[in-house]
């Protein structure tokens, strides 16, 4: 692959373990970043260890909530600022209550679209208008948008939604020379699912896994650098799965597992 010196690129969600884990790797190919989270402390230390792995990089960080739309096109201008240029952009925010279907409510259904679609939107329509030709956006999609998942029924309606998004963005954007695509991780390793690693579920999970393990946040790295970069300059609309051959199965079935944390974020998996 050929460097990314020159290319600016917004990250939204910025804490999030695939998030930390794909800027790390832009940053080593040259990309300045703009890294965009709620919370300053969490931030400032994402940016610090990227510093330390690359000695040079220019990472810069803008404190502001993804799901507030004014905040994501002031963070898209001020990555633009930097060197009057937008190259990339991964929105990576997401989420879903972790419950039977029928036990959603109206509400639930309504937050997890705002959660994983309104703000993958946000990052698209303030992102776009400032790329030249060749510019790329990036969504963090699930291999639960294809595979249903017991308990998960909202976030598995909202990412099957994003990736409609993908490819509409795609379709109308093309023209303008910009390019729209996702990937779809498997069940990765992150925050919000570390319990169940640790908890000893996991071993039941991997007969779903043709590859025989579960996922790493770097492991979505190569995938999301590649999209990001000029080697995919003819790949626009797809979703591409990073998951050790898990849509050859089916999802796992986390229904009889206690999670200590009851949100199941995009940013896991």
């Amino acid at each position: 692959m050929t460097g990314l010196q020159g290319r600016t690129v917004l990250i939204t969600g910025a804490t999030g373990a695939i998030a930390e884990a794909c800027a790390l790797q832009l940053a080593r190919d040259g990309a300045q970043l703009m890294l965009m989270a709620r919370r300053a402390p969490g931030l400032d230390a994402v940016i610090a260890r990227i510093c330390d792995a690359v000695p040079g990089a220019r990472v810069h960080g803008f404190v502001g909530d993804a799901m507030d739309d004014d905040a994501v096109g002031r963070a898209a201008q001020a990555a633009h600022d930097l060197d009057g240029r937008l190259d990339g952009a991964f929105a990576t925010v997401g989420g879903g209550g972790f419950k039977p279907l029928i036990e959603h409510t109206a509400h639930d259904l309504r937050a997890a679209f705002d959660t994983n679609v309104v703000s993958a939107f946000s990052v698209i329509a303030h992102a776009a208008p400032l790329m030249r030709p060749g510019g790329s956006i990036v969504c963090l999609s699930s291999g639960a948008a294809v595979l249903t998942f017991r308990h998960l029924g909202a976030y598995h309606i909202a990412k099957a939604a994003l990736e409609g998004l993908v490819r509409m963005a795609a379709d109308e954007l093309g023209a303008s020379g910009i390019r729209v695509n996702a990937i779809r991780p498997g069940l990765t390793r992150s925050g919000a699912t570390q319990d169940m690693f640790d908890n000893g579920a996991t071993p039941a999970f991997l007969p779903e896994y043709p590859l025989g393990r579960l996922g790493e946040a770097a492991d979505m790295a190569g995938a999301v650098r590649f999209l990001i970069g000029p080697e995919s300059d003819w790949v626009t609309a797809q979703c591409i799965a990073v998951d050790g051959g898990n849509m050859l199965r089916r999802s796992p079935d986390l229904a009889p597992v206690p999670l200590a944390n009851p949100l199941y974020h995009g940013s896991s998996q």
